[in-house]
């Protein structure tokens, strides 16, 4: 991230991160079980957290970062969050067992790992705030249920609803829109409403006035804050670069929040400089600007080091006093209690068989270039270039570069759900899961989107200036010149329509593709069968 401030808040003077373990012969009756993505304080007392028989366990397990190829920066972020939340709780005096990554004894699982401390104090009961993957909770599940010990699931405070909320909702629906999803907490909860709990200004989204590209008129982007790796951040830098050299990304650049001052301050600077443009030109991409008005905020939200409420009370805030305007506020609120809760209601609605879905048939391997950033595709180069470099990419190019190319060019989509899992700071199952498999690939037969996410060149030419240096022309669809994902739009159409063509949000594209004659198609078909079969050399 480009330095606007430095702030390294939360440094110590300890040269390695310590041995943290109870005092010796404590024998808890409970372990309360504090995951990587659950470093909020708070959720002791929503536990009835009691010092005198409790122990809270956190484990460092190498499975986390290779049951799926993970970027170093996620796995550094997850780590030094972790260490940093273990030492405040060291310091406030809360008995603590905590695993690193590099004791000798760490047996490299949740499963295997929880057995092991759980045969060392012998606690009778389980205590886990819901995870963020169905992997984790069965790994749990299974440690505990091995160890005859009792499990106790709570539900995480940290969300607007519960999964329970959500079905309730979802049941008996023939869809699952997510904008009344949206309306039904908003009006809960009383956000953005007027005298008359009405919608501030008329109109529940202002999706459609967020659509701007960045022209000349366009005002300049501030840069973002830079926190500067601390002695506990530099020891899990070392440590992920010795234990997984072989992962995907690169750490020269890290620089994200992993204590909650620093998340706050990440959150004060974007209100502050941020907002106001954000819903102006959240669907906006320039080369060599990968952060431009975007919060920022996703990766301290999900670690649970910001809180949904405090985030959306100061975006509200800023629209109370003038000082950002209500389609950018709206916008941002829609992101979180629209979005963020749609998606893991969804996630935990659908079960544990959701990520093995295919709607449309798709079987393609994940390109090379997903991996490597080599491309002559500048709008893939770009975005590829800055995941690799930052473990980041804002929503547009997830879905309408990274994700539509590998829709169109017909990729797997576990392939891709996993990439996104493991290469983006703030991936987590419940996240990247129903976001990929089921808005970017369609292949969870219209739960989460109602048609598919699949566009042209032409629309990364409206919202960016990608193709004004790219060699390719997004207007053509055949011939060695055409633009990649022009080409395989038309050519997806083509493949699709027996499944998709009843699709009545589809129906402009369907005219549009019969208006073509039988020996373009077939041209394009033949193009369509060129890049994948290049792709599939280059990935072999």
């Amino acid at each position: 991230m480009s330095a606007s401030k430095t702030s390294t808040e939360g440094s110590r003077s300890e040269a390695t991160f310590p041995r943290l373990q109870p005092n010796e012969g404590f024998q808890p009756e409970r372990f309360l079980v504090v995951l990587g993505d659950q470093l909020d304080p708070r959720y002791l007392e929503s536990a009835d957290f009691d010092p005198e028989r409790d122990l809270v366990v956190m484990m460092e397990v190498a499975e986390e970062a290779r049951h799926v190829p993970s970027h170093k920066a996620r796995t550094v972020l997850f780590l030094s969050a972790m260490r940093h939340f273990a030492l405040d709780l060291q310091q406030r005096g809360i008995p603590l067992a905590y695993s690193r990554l590099d004791d000798s004894e760490n047996r490299g699982s949740f499963t295997d790992e929880l057995q092991r401390l759980m045969a060392r104090y012998g606690p009778s009961r389980i205590t886990v705030l819901r995870p963020g993957e169905w992997r984790v909770l069965h790994a749990l599940e299974k440690a505990t249920r091995d160890a005859e010990a009792d499990f106790e699931l709570l539900e995480d405070p940290h969300f607007y609803a519960t999964p329970e909320t959500f079905s309730s909702w979802a049941e008996g629906r023939k869809e699952l829109v997510m904008e009344y999803y949206y309306r039904l907490l908003r009006k809960r909860e009383g956000l953005l409403l007027d005298a008359d709990d009405q919608p501030e200004g008329g109109r529940w989204n202002f999706d459609k006035e967020n659509r701007k590209s960045l022209g000349r008129d366009a005002p300049s982007m501030p840069p973002v804050p830079r926190f500067e790796p601390d002695e506990v951040t530099r020891e899990v830098l070392d440590l992920v670069e010795r234990r997984f050299p072989e992962a995907p990304g690169r750490l020269d650049a890290f620089a994200w929040p992993v204590t909650r001052d620093q998340a706050k301050e990440a959150l004060h600077d974007f209100l502050e400089r941020r907002l106001p443009y954000f819903g102006d030109y959240q669907d906006a991409m320039q080369q060599g600007e990968p952060w431009l008005f975007h919060s920022l905020l996703s990766p301290a939200l999900n670690l649970k080091l910001l809180d949904p409420r405090e985030v959306i009370g100061g975006a509200i805030d800023r629209y109370r006093a003038g000082d950002a305007p209500l389609n950018a506020v709206e916008g941002f609120v829609r992101q979180i209690i629209g979005w963020r809760e749609f998606i893991r209601g969804v996630y935990w609605h659908e079960g544990p068989t959701y990520q093995d879905r295919n709607g449309l048939d798709q079987h393609a391997p994940l390109p090379e270039m997903y991996w490597s950033g080599e491309t002559e595709m500048v709008c893939l180069r770009e975005s590829l270039g800055q995941v690799l470099e930052h473990g980041y990419g804002h929503h547009i190019q997830r879905l309408m570069v990274t994700g539509n190319y590998a829709l169109l060019s017909g990729v797997h989509p576990r392939a891709i759900s996993d990439w996104y899992l493991g290469m983006y700071v703030d991936g987590i199952d419940w996240v990247t899961l129903p976001n990929t498999l089921g808005m970017m690939m369609h292949a969870d037969g219209g739960v989460v989107g109602t048609k598919p996410y699949a566009a042209s060149g032409r629309y990364v030419q409206r919202m960016s200036d990608y193709c004004s240096d790219c060699r390719f022309d997004p207007g053509a669809r055949t011939g060695e010149d055409a633009c990649p994902l022009t080409t395989l739009y038309w050519d997806f159409l083509d493949r699709q329509q027996s499944r998709l063509g009843d699709n009545r949000r589809m129906a402009f594209a369907w005219k549009n593709l019969e208006r073509l004659d039988l020996a373009e198609r077939d041209a394009i078909r033949r193009r369509a069968e060129e890049i994948r079969g290049a792709e599939a050399e280059t990935t072999s």
